[in-house]
């Protein structure tokens, strides 16, 4: 059922080498829309880290333990977006209670958590590579961290650009393209290191 990886290869290769953002581009719509404040990308990528480690996990007992089981494995998209869904609600009654400026400060992209494709897209790579719970939790975390590390890093990015003369064609959402892209082959300069297929 596992393939035979270390889960710390494959949390490294999940942040860097194969980070959801910028080597596969999943959860763009998010991640270009909250990067115009640091505190908002934070809490934001915490919020995405948390939630991918988790659904990870969790959608792997379901589909090795109930969903294969009783042979309802077509029925998987939908009972891990459930899963996903079930836990962001959770997740954002928490943020509520506990920090009510991050929660107004996330808005919509909050739930939206639940159909950000980066989240069921890991998901579905810990079921395609059929990672153990262990490997799966770990690849979870490392997606998690990596589309944290982008989005935190483009937050920054964007925050000290607002500070320099940038021709008006560029400025908004053009630089912040271009940025995507800098940054998208930069990671791929650690390509070489730890390969996940």
């Amino acid at each position: 059922m596992g393939v035979e990886l270390n889960p710390f290869v494959i949390m490294i290769a999940a942040a860097l080498t194969s980070n959801m953002i910028l080597s596969n581009f999943l959860g763009m719509c998010s991640f270009i829309a909250v990067s115009r404040d640091l505190k908002t990308a934070n809490g934001l990528g915490l919020a995405v880290t948390f939630v991918l480690t988790f659904t990870t996990v969790l959608n792997h007992f379901v589909h090795y333990y109930i969903l294969i089981p009783l042979g309802l494995e077509y029925l998987r998209f939908i009972v891990f977006i459930i899963v996903i869904a079930a836990f962001v609600q959770l997740l954002e009654m928490i943020i509520d209670r506990f920090s009510p400026a991050l929660y107004i400060s996330l808005g919509i992209f909050l739930p939206l958590i639940t159909v950000n494709c980066a989240i069921l897209g890991g998901v579905l790579f810990m079921i395609i590579r059929e990672y153990t719970a262990l490997q799966g939790l770990l690849f979870g975390f490392g997606s998690g961290a990596g589309w944290w590390l982008a989005i935190v890093a483009l937050a920054a990015i964007r925050g000290r650009l607002r500070e320099k003369d940038i021709p008006p064609q560029l400025n908004g959402t053009g630089i912040t393209l271009i940025i995507i892209g800098i940054m998208a082959m930069a990671f791929i300069g650690f390509s070489g290191m730890v390969p996940v297929r």
